[in-house]
């Protein structure tokens, strides 16, 4: 299992699809693809072959999230004045996971490392959408606090000035989580391991 470790250590990752949007809510939608072998170096192989792209080329990932921001922003103006009076923004997240085929009749000890693995993997897309939501609220925010203008075009003008800064901001926050990551996988995975085997343990 190290080069599936290895890989899953490289970029569980995503793709951010920037359009218009309604209220730091998450859509969520998973689709599984499905791996097959009985053996480490089986489950490698597959997820070599089978894990999710995120560009026509490149390598393929144990895991990935493509994320679309769908923002909608209402005006409000009066004879002098424009203002952001409503900022909703929307998150509609894919989430691609793994799925073994053979899972329910492996060994043991394969069983509970992928199964190790396996979470881990959907915990690094989970906090990839986290980081979204979190962000989005900024977004929102920010938006509603922008100083008035004379006249909506230039507001709007603002607004789409500033999204693009905040987007920026928030891919550069995802890309060092998958940086972070991917430096304490060996640690993390180690420890997950070893929760897992002592509390498979006392319940026996």
């Amino acid at each position: 299992m190290k080069n599936i470790a290895r890989t899953a250590a490289l970029a569980c990752s995503f793709l951010f699809l920037v359009e218009s949007a309604n209220a730091a809510v998450v859509l969520r939608k998973y689709e599984y693809f499905t791996l097959s072998g009985k053996t480490a170096a089986d489950l490698d192989r597959e997820l070599t072959r089978r894990g999710p792209q995120l560009h026509k080329t490149g390598p393929r990932h144990p895991g990935a999230t493509q994320m679309r921001f769908n923002t909608q922003i209402k005006y409000g103006s009066d004879d002098k004045s424009c203002r952001v009076v409503e900022s909703d923004i929307t998150i509609h997240a894919r989430v691609h996971l793994p799925r073994w085929k053979q899972r329910a009749s492996a060994k043991p000890d394969l069983a509970l490392i992928w199964d190790t693995l396996s979470q881990d993997i959907k915990r690094h897309e989970e906090s990839h959408i986290v980081i979204a939501r979190t962000a989005a609220f900024d977004m929102e925010r920010a938006l509603k606090a922008l100083p008035w203008r004379s006249d909506c075009n230039a507001m709007k003008t603002d607004a789409s000035l500033l999204m693009t800064k905040l987007m920026q901001k928030q891919d550069a926050a995802q890309i060092q989580f998958d940086r972070v990551e991917g430096k304490n996988f060996e640690s993390r995975f180690e420890r997950l391991l070893v929760f897992r085997i002592k509390r498979d343990l006392e319940k026996k």
